[in-house]
């Protein structure tokens, strides 16, 4: 996928803010995700913020490798591992890490990375690389495999990254945005996409908001190429009796159900905006729903708008 710019200065939280357990500063970072996802890219931004990075380690070391981080967390203060597939039994293996090291005291971080089916084809045809389960079925075949098996592990992640349409700076944004936000149990961690249907619903959303409904600035000439970070579309946007209704209608919807997905334990939350572009409504409502969420007081949350650089 290329290489990272320069890292952006890093400087590590205390254990009470970053959640990560173990000694003031410690963090360890569990990587896992589909193959031709971008694990290798992701790996390497880790290492350009000073973090050791262990990758294809078997199974069976995890254990020793826990007692080791724990041991000398001096030495080891920020740790990111590679944990897929490769590692056998993936989700035998991830349960048996994460255990060693909270049994150690260190909460890992858990980061899954994933893409559509055509985009994962797409790249390892340009890349020419062998899928670790390949056999006589083709990619595909490999790819649904290689999603049944990583499905436990992907339920258990505290971040969960699309990354089919991404730029590599653009990924580089989304894992150091998401670096530290470990909430508090009674809390969600909660991350706002804004998206356009005509480049494909992102992977990691849990719920989806169609705003299609409204009216499109694009065809207003002189907001056409204005972002709905912008004032003048966002009036425009906001001034539709029909936007104030479904923002209404979206924060008595998850007014009710938040609480119930903290009550079942889940720890995450990803919510899609989409209009056609994604450029113009789907913008100005994942801001206005950022900002209520914001007073609500659910936990950390987060906005990612994916169409912003196509504009």
């Amino acid at each position: 996928m290329g290489t990272f710019p320069p890292p952006t200065p890093f400087r590590p939280r205390d254990a009470d803010e970053a959640g990560s357990g173990g000694e003031p500063g410690q963090h360890v970072v569990v990587l896992s995700g589909l193959s031709g996802a971008g694990k290798t890219a992701a790996t390497k931004l880790f290492e350009d913020l000073g973090y050791a990075c262990v990758d294809n380690l078997p199974g069976e070391l995890l254990p020793d490798l826990a007692d080791l981080i724990a041991s000398d967390p001096a030495r080891f203060d920020r740790v990111a591992i590679v944990l897929d597939v490769r590692a056998g039994d993936a989700s035998v293996a991830f349960s048996a890490m994460r255990g060693a090291l909270e049994g150690r005291g260190i909460r890992p971080q858990v980061f899954f990375l994933e893409a559509r089916d055509e985009a994962l084809i797409r790249r390892y045809s340009e890349t020419r690389h062998r899928h670790p389960l390949a056999g006589p079925g083709g990619i595909a075949t490999s790819i649904a495999e290689e999603r049944r098996l990583l499905a436990p592990v992907r339920a258990e992640s505290d971040v969960v990254l699309d990354t089919s349409d991404l730029s590599l700076r653009e990924l580089k944004e989304r894992i150091f945005s998401q670096l530290w936000q470990v909430v508090d149990p009674d809390q969600l961690a909660i991350q706002l996409i804004s998206f356009g249907y005509k480049f494909g619903v992102p992977l990691e959303c849990d719920l989806v908001f169609d705003v299609r409904f409204l009216q499109n600035p694009f065809y207003v000439p002189e907001l056409r190429r204005q972002s709905g970070l912008t004032d003048s579309v966002r009036s425009y946007v906001l001034d539709q009796p029909l936007a104030r209704r479904f923002l209404a209608s979206v924060e008595q919807l998850l007014d009710l159900t938040l609480p119930a997905y903290l009550a079942e334990g889940k720890t995450r939350l990803t919510v899609g905006i989409g209009c056609t572009g994604g450029f113009h409504r789907s913008i100005v409502l994942a801001e206005e729903i950022g900002a209520w969420l914001a007073t609500q007081g659910y936990g950390a949350i987060s906005i990612f708008h994916r169409e912003l650089e196509r504009g």
